[in-house]
C-alpha cells in the first residue's frame, strides 16, 4: 500500500462512503452536515493518501479521519433536539402553539437511500435501520460529542476498544470509561425499546394506506383508530408537542384537518421508518410541499408522529415539490 498512487484512491475508498454517511448522520442528526463532513473526510483522506502506509485498514483510517473531523466540528455546534428533548408536552389540545423557533438547529430526518446506499442486502438494511431511528438519533444528541462517537463506534458498529483508541489516539481504558458514561446517559435519555422494533411490511403498508386516507379525507375518527393511547406528536420547528391519543386528535381536528382534499400525501422512507411527504392545497388548487411526517409503529399502531414542517425536506427525499390541481 505504501507505493500505491493516489489515482486508485476512489477505487479503495469509495465503497465505504454509504456507511460513513450513516455514521456521520447518527452523530450529527443533520443530512446537510453529514454530507459536508463526509466530503471533508474524503478530501482530507485523498490529500493524505500518498503517505498512507497501510499500518491499519483503509476502513479504520477513514473512520479515524471522519471521527476527528466530527469532534472538531462539534466544538462549535449545538446539539440537534426534537421538541420532546426541550421540555414537557402541552397541557392540552387547546393551548396556543409556541412560535416556530428557526434559531434552534433541529434534528433532521434522513432518506433511507442516503443511509443504506445502493445495497439490497436485507441483513445490512435491518442492521442499519435499527440504529438510525429518529428516537435513537435524538437520544444520542444528549451525549457529549466524544461519548456519542465512542458509543456508536463500539455498540452500533462493533469496533474493538483498541481500534477506537487508535482512532481517537487515546487508550483502550479511556475508551471503555467513555463508553460506560455514554451507556448510562443514554439509558436516562431514552429511547423506548419498543420504538426501535421492526414492524412487518404488511403492517407498515396497511397503516400507511389508512393514515393517508384519513388525512386526505380529514377523518379524525379514522386516524384515531391508528394511534396508540400514548401516541406523541411533535412538529419541529414548533417547540409545542402533544402526548396521548385524545390530545393529539383534538389538536389535529382544531388546527390541521379542517376539510377533505386539503392535504395530499406521498409515501417514502426516513430513518428506517415509514414516512409521508405532506402537500397542502394552495389557493390555485395545486398541492405544494409542506413537510414530512415520520411515523413510529408499535404493535400495528402509530406510537409517534414527528411532523417536520419544512417544505425543503420533500425535495431532499427525491419527491416533487408540487402537484398540479386535479383535472388541470
Amino acid at each position: 500500500m505504501a507505493d500505491a498512487g493516489i489515482d486508485d484512491f476512489a477505487q479503495v475508498a469509495e465503497r465505504y462512503r454509504p456507511e460513513l454517511r450513516a455514521y456521520c448522520y447518527r452523530m450529527l442528526g443533520s443530512v446537510d452536515e453529514c454530507e459536508d463532513l463526509v466530503q471533508d473526510t474524503y478530501l482530507r483522506a485523498w490529500q493524505a493518501y500518498a503517505g498512507f502506509e497501510g499500518r491499519s485498514s483503509v476502513r479504520l483510517w477513514l473512520y479515524k479521519i471522519a471521527t476527528n473531523t466530527y469532534l472538531n466540528v462539534l466544538r462549535t455546534r449545538k446539539r440537534r433536539p426534537l421538541p420532546s428533548g426541550l421540555g414537557a408536552p402541552a397541557d392540552g389540545a387547546a393551548v396556543a402553539l409556541a412560535p416556530a423557533q428557526s434559531d434552534i438547529p433541529w434534528l433532521q430526518p434522513a432518506p433511507d437511500s442516503l443511509l443504506y446506499g445502493a445495497t439490497d442486502d436485507p441483513a445490512v438494511v435491518v442492521s442499519v435501520r435499527s440504529s438510525v431511528r429518529l428516537a435513537f438519533v435524538a437520544a444520542l444528541q444528549h451525549l457529549s460529542p466524544l461519548q456519542r462517537a465512542v458509543l456508536v463506534l463500539r455498540d452500533v458498529l462493533g469496533w474493538q476498544a483498541g481500534e477506537v483508541a487508535e482512532m481517537l489516539e487515546t487508550s483502550a481504558a479511556a475508551v471503555n470509561s467513555a463508553l460506560q458514561r455514554a451507556r448510562a446517559r443514554l439509558a436516562e435519555a431514552g429511547p423506548r425499546l419498543d420504538e426501535l422494533g421492526e414492524p412487518t411490511e404488511p403492517e407498515v403498508r396497511g397503516v400507511l394506506d389508512r393514515y393517508m386516507a384519513a388525512f386526505e379525507n380529514a377523518d379524525v375518527d379514522a386516524l384515531a383508530e391508528l394511534l396508540r393511547a400514548d401516541v406523541d406528536l411533535e412538529m419541529p420547528p414548533i417547540p409545542t408537542w402533544f402526548t396521548g391519543r385524545e390530545a393529539v386528535c383534538a389538536f389535529l381536528a382544531r388546527v390541521v384537518l379542517h376539510t377533505a382534499d386539503q392535504w395530499r400525501l406521498a409515501p417514502t422512507q426516513a430513518n428506517g421508518a415509514p414516512a409521508l411527504a405532506m402537500y397542502r392545497r394552495a389557493p390555485d388548487g395545486s398541492y405544494q410541499a409542506h413537510g414530512l411526517d415520520v411515523l413510529s409503529l408499535v404493535g400495528g399502531r402509530i406510537s409517534r408522529i414527528v411532523a417536520f414542517n419544512d417544505a425543503a425536506l420533500v425535495a431532499k427525499f427525491g419527491l416533487p415539490e408540487a402537484f398540479a390541481a386535479p383535472g388541470s
